[in-house]
């Protein structure tokens, strides 16, 4: 295969149909897409255990199997044997073109390095995450490591890529040079593989290039790009990005059972699965003109996607996940923070117990009310946190010399600030087992609202079947395809929340509020601190809601000041959150308790009137 990843296939004939592929650690995942009249569409999906281990190692058998069930389900002839039929023979023989992403064998594990912690090597720790990499570690001259710590950790670590930055063009060249011997001196070996060298890429102070070939080329398989951080005051992440996305197929892929057939196979370059998620949420983003934010809260890490004002960040926090990483959870939230969110008296020892069960048998499901509460309860303390994490990564350039007005003086600003504006935002996006396959469509709601305590009105929606990286592929050779599918077929929408930012005694008014329904009926009402109200309103439609904060309380516009929108229905409805942001607790068990019972009753979160104990 020809292509790079850097520079997308030319598909000169007619994608009419579709068949992609997810290829995860446990299972792979297969869609067919079809154009229907003008627009595209999922008609088909089938799915099979990942076969990278034995007694199979050979990553093909799981697509294949995976392939094999929609081929039943359709009726469509699309394998001959060992083969995929492309392009199309006739209406009801092959397909178009394949494609694929895959996150088997645990993603793509990178190491980064720069010069200033928090300058280049952030810069450098945001180009590997938004390639679609977990980041094991940051190395920096002033992180506080002496050499043999540095050497130590770089031996040990065994990633599969590691990218080198640091210095602006034309900078001073000493602890480049340095970090280049110490991972000379390390001889880092790749986590996959005896017999090939660890691919590492420079994207540093052009200035230092002849010295770091010299020190590392023997020693890996060194590939030189441009600058990640050409000059303080600006970043460009493309060209690394583009490399690791090349070096992840020439390299590491290639020592993966199988992969070489399966990228044979495919008609566009394999993607990671983080890398392709990351993709579609900026080809939405850019479609609608939105600003999201897109979780996947897996087993052992939570992905967060953003993009504000057209800039795309991802980070992953390793730590944080639902099954695997599940005690991790506990750890960094602390017991407190769970039990917040846990609607029944519960003693911390049982709690404890509970978690740590999840964590022995990771793959078992709730099978009581109270089981799934507690996991309720511990997704909204990881995705808090994941966003947290987030937040202090997604940021603008630290370090630039801002250029002052007279009224800046007055006003200073600080550099490195989140670029994460919770006002701005237009659309949550969830996904993840938790989210996507919640008994009801209200929990996954209530979930990411008590977690992210979005402001303003913001729309909220999950992955319908985690079809996402499928998608972000797609967006490399037919965006059209792969948006038509995201808002037709991928995306549920829930609806939207409605909240005033400010906080007020239970009882005291929050805000007055008139909806005009698409009917053309209106319900106008008080809504009171403590409060959470839940009302119809279908997908596809669209209310009218003109909310009057009471006095030092805002919706966006300035305190006090009333504000007019246009909102979204959604499987679940219309949300009023008077709970006032940020949001807090009753600090005492039994208020918490009172607290929970009476919100999660009035939007029908649980069934029945069982959760007042």
């Amino acid at each position: 295969m020809t292509a790079s990843a850097s520079s997308p296939p030319k598909i000169d004939r007619p994608l009419n149909v579709i068949v992609a592929t997810d290829c995860g650690s446990t299972t792979t995942k297969a869609i067919l897409i079809e154009k229907v009249g003008d627009e595209y569409r999922q008609t088909y999906r089938g799915e099979a255990p990942t076969t990278v281990e034995a007694p199979f190692e050979d990553v093909t058998r799981g697509v294949l199997n995976a392939i094999a069930e929609i081929e039943e389900l359709s009726g469509r002839k699309i394998l001959d044997g060992d083969k995929i039929i492309t392009p199309c023979r006739d209406d009801k023989t092959g397909v178009d073109i394949y494609i694929s992403t895959s996150s088997a064998g645990g993603g793509l594990q990178m190491m980064v390095t720069g010069v200033v912690q928090n300058m280049t090597g952030e810069s450098a720790q945001r180009a590997a995450l938004g390639a679609g990499a977990i980041v094991i570690d940051v190395l920096a001259a002033n992180d506080g490591r002496l050499p043999h710590e540095k050497i130590e950790r770089i031996r040990s670590m065994r990633p599969d890529m590691i990218l080198m930055s640091g210095g602006t063009d034309g900078g001073a060249v000493t602890h480049v040079v340095e970090m280049a011997e110490y991972i000379a001196a390390a001889e880092p070996r790749p986590r996959f593989g005896v017999t090939y060298k660890l691919p590492l890429i420079y994207a540093g102070n052009k200035e230092a290039q002849p010295q770091v070939r010299k020190i590392l080329e023997d020693k890996s398989a060194l590939v030189v790009t441009e600058n990640i951080r050409p000059v303080l005051e600006r970043e460009n992440l493309a060209p690394a990005r583009n490399k690791i996305h090349d070096l992840f197929l020439e390299h590491v892929m290639q020592q993966a059972p199988g992969y070489k057939k399966l990228m044979e196979m495919a008609g566009a370059p394999i993607m990671p699965t983080p890398a392709a998620v990351g993709l579609i949420m900026e080809a939405i983003a850019k479609r609608e003109h939105l600003n999201l934010i897109g979780v996947d809260i897996g087993g052992a890490t939570t992905d967060v996607f953003s993009v504000f004002d057209g800039l795309f960040n991802r980070t992953v926090s390793a730590n944080l996940g639902m099954s695997y990483s599940v005690s991790n959870v506990l750890a960094e939230a602390g017991l407190a923070n769970i039990m917040r969110w846990v609607p029944f008296t519960i003693d911390e020892q049982t709690l404890r117990n509970r978690i740590k069960n999840k964590m022995i048998r990771p793959t078992t499901i709730p099978q009581t009310l109270d089981e799934l509460q507690i996991e309720q309860a511990i997704a909204r303390e990881a995705l808090r946190l994941a966003l947290i994490h987030h937040k202090s990564l997604a940021t603008g350039l630290k370090g630039v010399q801002q250029e002052r007005t007279i009224s800046d003086v007055f006003e200073q600003q600080t550099s490195g600030k989140t670029l994460i504006d919770m006002l701005k935002l237009d659309l949550i996006v969830g996904s993840g087992g938790i989210l996507s396959h919640a008994p009801r469509r209200i929990q996954s709601m209530l979930m990411m609202v008590d977690a992210y305590e979005p402001m303003g009105c913001t729309r909220l929606s999950v992955d319908s079947i985690f079809m996402m990286p499928h998608l972000g592929v797609l967006s490399t050779i037919n965006e059209k395809a792969a948006t038509d599918v995201f808002v037709r077929d991928c995306m549920v929408y829930l609806g939207t929340c409605v909240a005033p930012i400010g906080q007020g005694k239970d009882g005291d008014l929050c805000a007055d509020y008139e909806i005009t329904w698409p009917d053309g009926k209106t319900t106008k009402e008080p809504l009171k601190f403590g409060e959470l109200r839940l009302f119809p309103l279908e997908s596809g439609k669209q209310a009218t809601i003109k909310v009057q904060p009471a006095k030092g309380v805002n919706m966006g516009a300035g305190a006090g000041v009333a504000v007019t929108k246009e909102v979204h229905g959604g499987v679940v409805g219309l949300l009023l959150d008077g709970r006032g942001r940020p949001l807090r607790l009753p600090a005492d068990q039994p208020g918490r308790v009172t607290a929970l019972t009476k919100w999660f009753n009035a939007v029908g979160l649980y069934p029945g009137p069982s959760i007042e104990r």
